[in-house]
């Protein structure tokens, strides 16, 4: 399994930054390479991507979502890979994004960009393009304020 570690600072309130990361289908507005997102339940995502000319489907299933801190996932089936995504709060109108993501590469020419550190750099890109989303909007396009995960006694 490879790691990836990457943290950006937004010019919005935490709540508004994580609002729109519950807009799944807003994703390829700022992800390279995610031609798709469905949203088939709550908690589980159908992506269509293409990276490098490789064409791939698979579902995504929410493990964990807590309003305003993070929103952790995990592929239901190939390929693998898990993350998740925290927000935390600098001012009254800043937030810092950081995304922590585990994934298995699959075959020569995804272990070759792995190697080559290309999925950690379209990682940072689509932060990037997450920052400049959300800011030019100036707040969320949508919001989901569920719980998942969470037990409620403790």
């Amino acid at each position: 399994m490879s790691t990836i570690e990457q943290a950006i600072d937004v010019a919005v309130p935490v709540r508004a930054a994580y609002n729109q990361w519950t807009q799944f289908t807003e994703f390829p507005r700022f992800m390279e390479g995610v031609d798709e997102i469905d949203q088939v339940t709550d908690t589980r995502t159908h992506w269509k991507t293409s990276v490098a000319g490789v064409k791939r489907e698979f579902d995504a299933e929410i493990t964990e979502q807590l309003p305003d801190e993070r929103i952790a996932w995990t592929s239901v089936d190939r390929p693998r890979q898990a993350g998740v995504v925290t927000f935390h709060h600098l001012t009254p109108g800043h937030t810092r994004v950081m995304l922590q993501m585990e994934f298995a590469p699959e075959g020569a020419v995804e272990k070759a960009g792995d190697a080559l550190k290309l999925v950690e750099t379209r990682v940072k890109g689509d932060l990037k393009r997450f920052k400049e989303y959300i800011e030019a909007k100036g707040g969320e396009t949508g919001a989901w304020r569920g719980e998942v995960g969470q037990d409620p006694t403790a």
